[in-house]
């Protein structure tokens, strides 16, 4: 009967491995869902799940052999049942998520809200950004009374500006300003007037999925506090005892900044203790991330994994003094105990992130099969880990960091650092095994990372051997015991200023970062299996066969178009222009998106990520005008492409002039790439000598290889249309970038005639302040016979050559459930 029980035991492993995997199976199918089905139905796929799973469990029980499955078929409907308990239950979530969104009748009208400030308020030199947690809403006319699907937490922006001066120049709205945001503070109830819109991120290529982040936090709207004279006046009406963590946070980050006097350094110390990761300096961030060490300068889950081994260290020590506690549980238990707890309240007055939550349930899980004395393969500890952060978070499968941290857990276990316990090793030993265990997730990790983020560091290696004890063993200690003794924040600075030093001197050396192109998904998975094979503890001969694996992630090239053929993006950048042209062998960028705000612009936000994904290496930065939307991400593209030459309108005091010399466009300059051919048709050079404002000079560029053509139009107005009609005898394209973004001030009717587009592009911002595209405008367009694609419905925008009538949209072509669309 032994070897019966044996095999019995095995084939209840195998299915029980093959239920988590299909967990995780289940649960990333429902997250590629477009729409979501009804909740009856995810209900029915969750009990169906698990009823399965039930009926399988008894397979550890003594059963007759005549019903016993043969153990591939167990393992195959293990994975479906747990596929469908999973699917169905993420599903389920979902649905009754979704059931908060913001009604749309709502969107664009004044409503007075109470609520309470639920996180520490953002500040910046703009203004102050804060989460509500809304109590009742009725609408700023009292008379209309109360006002129905609010969502039950909001993202609110109060800007120094007067929002009720919106749609008025910058300059006469600076004038009009009265007083700054109002020092918010979390856990204070409110009163406010309010303007809010649904969640509507940017969609683009391999970039950054707001709306899933903003989904995953529980914002299901977004707007900003009106202060026109016009509106009530906001008021504090009391503090609460709400969210006292928050008013903990909020206090020791501010103390931070009064006691450390450089505000950078303060930011990476307030960073570490409360997770403010916004205090951090663009700058600086941009240095971490060249030199691989972003990951230390937030709670990510080394730093609470650290945090819980540092704290069952001391319950244990502390635990063992005491003959009576020690009678009633033993130390090694109450040592994992007190480091499970006391993690989860770091992790909580950190602010509870979602890298944070996934690292606290990682260690509970763990800690429970230790507590339970079960000995598990490690591919189960693994899996189950994994099945039990996303049967809480399902939608940490979308999150790069979810990846990361699990594929650097799953690697650690397959090369054998997961030691047993109890195991002890010299300290020489383990100084080699740390060197080895850096290198080992370095290497394993560089397909990942290629895939995620486009770009690895080179340096990251020799920079985290560095920094990570140095983080973890100094600067991180001092900074968390100066809430307790604030001159050790002082301390904490000398630490930070010494390790930024060091960053600095490695990002600056040669080829510190290497970017590729973004591989597709099935060979970056490849890659990471073939730097497991390289770096795992197995005879050389086995290890070369993960180069086959590793080579093709490292040797990918996006593909581009054919010899005399080209290709359109037009990126989801909100309200400004930014198309992206390429050719066989070729590269050139329409204008770079607006400045968002003092700390962000479409550049860092969008171009620079999407170029690093195509591996582009940019041969010109077109700029049509000065506009602030045509040219707030332009000193971010020209940093990453130093080889890109500028044509542009801009004055000669401009201040991109100093960043890179700027040639004038002007009618008449032509040049020929790969076939295709580029011409710029105004302004003409005596348009210079009489423009009044700078849309008058936008430089116009005409793309066209003989098959196609297409035509960028920057911001001129009816003015200009009628000089290009006038002084071009063939106007007429494919494609035209609709100008001045569908401004009733353009796409005149003798303009749309010479054009003759077939389809017409409009960059713009959702529910943007100065309604563009104009309603007349669309009816234009319609009357022609054009197809107006617009940026808001459709995403990033792609147009090739080789099919003039067609465009790609990045929402259609990626669709989410959770991606907001319009009603």
């Amino acid at each position: 009967m032994r070897p019966a029980r044996a095999s019995g035991g095995a084939a209840a492993s195998s299915w029980a491995f093959a239920a988590l995997g299909g967990s995780l199976l289940g649960a990333a199918l429902q997250l590629h869902q477009p729409k979501l089905w009804s909740a009856g139905a995810y209900a029915a796929l969750f009990f169906a799940g698990l009823a399965g799973l039930a009926g399988l469990s008894r397979r550890w029980r003594p059963l007759p052999r005549a019903w016993r499955l043969p153990a591939g078929l167990a393992m195959v409907v293990a994975l479906a049942c747990g596929a469908l308990a999973a699917g169905g239950l993420a599903g389920w979530r979902a649905v009754a998520y979704a059931r908060g969104a913001l009604d749309p009748a709502l969107e664009g009208l004044d409503l007075q809200v109470v609520g309470v400030v639920a996180q520490m308020p953002q500040r910046s030199e703009g203004g102050t950004r804060f989460r509500l947690d809304v109590e009742s809403a009725r609408w700023a006319d009292e008379r209309l009374g109360s006002a129905s699907r609010v969502p039950a937490r909001i993202a609110l922006g109060w800007y120094r500006d007067d929002t009720s001066l919106w749609g008025r120049a910058p300059e006469s709205r600076a004038a009009a300003t009265g007083g700054d945001a109002a020092a918010l503070h979390a856990g204070e109830r409110w009163r406010l007037t309010v303007r809010l819109k649904a969640p509507h991120g940017n969609l683009n290529p391999h970039g950054f999925d707001n709306e899933l982040w903003l989904w995953e936090q529980g914002v299901h709207a977004s707007g900003y506090v009106r202060t026109g004279a016009r509106d009530a006046a906001p008021a504090r009406l009391q503090s609460t005892w709400l969210h006292p963590v928050e008013r903990a946070r909020e206090a020791v980050r501010d103390a931070v900044f009064e006691r450390v006097a450089d505000a950078r350094q303060a930011g990476v110390i307030a960073a570490l203790v409360t997770g403010d990761q916004g205090a951090i300096d663009r700058s600086d961030w941009d240095v971490f991330r060249a030199t691989g060490v972003a990951h230390l300068m937030s709670i990510s889950g080394l730093h609470i994994t650290m945090f819980a081994w540092l704290a069952a260290h001391v319950v244990g020590a502390l635990w063992r003094r005491s003959g009576w506690l020690m009678l009633r549980v033993p130390a090694p238990q109450a040592a994992l105990a007190g480091g499970v707890l006391l993690a989860g309240l770091y992790a909580l007055f950190s602010g509870w992130g979602v890298p944070s939550q996934r690292t606290v349930w990682m260690l509970a899980t763990a800690a429970l099969l230790r507590f339970t004395g079960r000995r598990w393969p490690w591919p189960h500890v693994w899996l189950l880990i994994a099945a039990v952060v996303v049967a809480l978070d399902p939608w940490a499968l979308m999150q790069a960091g979810f990846w990361l941290s699990f594929v650097a857990v799953g690697i650690l276990f397959a090369t054998g650092f997961m030691r047993p316990a109890g195991e002890t090793a010299g300290k020489w030993s383990r100084l080699l095994g740390f060197f080895r265990e850096q290198w080992v997730i370095t290497l394993a990790l560089t397909p990942l990372s290629l895939l995620l983020f486009q770009q690895v560091s080179v340096v990251g290696l020799l920079a985290n051997a560095v920094a990570i004890p140095w983080v973890t063993l100094v600067v991180t200690p001092l900074a968390m015991l100066g809430t307790v003794a604030a001159p050790l924040w002082t301390l904490a600075a000398w630490a930070v200023q010494a390790l930024a030093v060091m960053l600095r001197w490695f990002a600056a050396w040669p080829y510190a970062t290497l970017s590729m192109a973004a591989p597709p998904v099935w060979m970056a998975a490849c890659g990471v299996a073939g730097g497991v094979l390289l770096a795992m503890r197995l005879p050389w001969s086995l290890r070369t066969l993960g180069l086959p694996l590793l080579l093709p992630v490292l040797l990918w090239h996006a593909p581009r178009p054919a010899e005399g053929q080209f290709e359109l993006l037009a990126a989801d950048i909100g309200q400004g222009n930014a198309v992206l042209v390429r050719t066989a062998a070729h590269s050139l960028l329409y204008d770079a998106g607006p400045r968002y705000s003092l700390e962000s612009d479409a550049g860092h936000r969008v171009l620079v990520p999407l170029l690093r994904a195509f591996d582009e290496r940019l041969d010109m930065l077109v700029l049509s005008h000065r506009d602030s939307d045509h040219t707030g991400g332009a000193a971010a593209v020209l940093a990453m492409q130093p080889q890109a030459a500028l044509l542009s309108s801009i004055e000669a005091t401009h201040p991109l002039q100093a960043v890179r010399p700027a040639r004038r466009c002007a009618a008449g300059q032509r040049w020929t790439w790969d076939g295709v051919d580029f011409e710029i048709l105004h302004p003409a050079a005596d348009d210079y000598l009489s423009f009044t404002k700078p849309n008058a000079i936008s430089c116009v560029l005409r793309i066209a290889n003989g098959r196609a053509t297409v035509l960028l139009a920057g911001d001129i107005e009816r003015l200009q249309e009628a000089a290009l009609v006038s002084r071009t005898a063939d106007l007429r394209a494919d494609v035209l970038l609709a100008p001045h973004h569908g401004s009733k001030t353009s796409s005149s009717a003798p303009f749309l005639e010479a054009v003759r587009p077939r389809i017409a592009l409009v960059q713009a911002g959702y529910r943007n302040r100065f309604g563009h595209p104009a309603p007349e405008v669309v009816e234009r367009y319609a009357a022609q016979g054009v197809k107006l694609v617009e940026s808001v419905p459709c995403g990033a925008m792609l147009w090739r050559s080789r099919e003039p009538g067609e465009v790609g949209c990045e929402r259609e072509r990626n669709a989410r459930y959770w991606h907001h669309r319009l009603p």
